[in-house]
């Protein structure tokens, strides 16, 4: 499965020179832990996450001073995004492996990654996306991969069962070319996890 197979493309976006007000306000408000950043080339510059919208715009309480200035030696807020953005930690391209990027996003601890075609913004993948991947229902998956299957050859021809994402495949033909097309095509399909081919039609004897 790609990046390109799951990323969200209607993605919501400020520019280096919007509000880092209005950005926070973005964040909270659609609750996302990250916002894109893109010039008016629609080329990705930067992101705003929550910690960035954060920093320096909660005053201490005046309340705590016991009558001291509660401004006095307190960093001034930064006013735009530009100001306030940062580097995004882990990025993809469309045809980058989700099992990867899901990887780098454990690894550094990041709950959603940008997508990117060269520096333009294409998308944006978060674990909520790779979350329903994953927990896509089995008749769901079957009847997608009949239907990439039937793209290939006759429909008629493949039977397809799902169980917890473990797909099953008979081929009445039985060509071992056939099931490796099958088994990639298979293995694609969002949510699927393994894909096997069981033996069937083998008599048993008794004696």
């Amino acid at each position: 499965m790609r990046v390109r197979d799951l990323m969200t493309r209607d993605v919501v976006t400020v520019s280096p020179e919007s509000s880092a007000r209005e950005a926070a306000a973005l964040l909270a408000a659609r609750g996302f832990t990250t916002l894109p950043v893109v010039d008016d080339r629609g080329a990705l510059v930067g992101v705003v996450t929550e910690a960035d919208a954060l920093r320096d715009r909660l005053p201490v309480d005046p309340r705590s001073l016991l009558g001291r200035e509660p401004w006095r030696g307190r960093p001034v807020p930064c006013r735009t995004v530009a100001e306030v953005m940062s580097q995004p930690v882990v990025g993809a391209s469309p045809g980058t492996d989700v099992a990867e990027l899901a990887r780098l996003m454990l690894h550094h601890g990041v709950r959603s990654a940008c997508v990117v075609d060269g520096r333009r913004l294409v998308g944006v993948v978060t674990r909520r996306d790779m979350l329903r991947a994953i927990s896509r229902d089995d008749r769901t998956l079957e009847k997608e991969v009949r239907y990439r299957l039937g793209l290939y050859a006759d429909p008629h021809r493949w039977e397809v069962s799902a169980v917890d994402g473990h797909v099953s495949i008979v081929d009445s033909l039985g060509d071992e070319r056939d099931r490796h097309v099958a088994t990639v095509l298979a293995g694609a399909v969002a949510g699927v996890v393994d894909v096997s081919f069981p033996e069937v039609g083998r008599a048993v004897g008794h004696g």
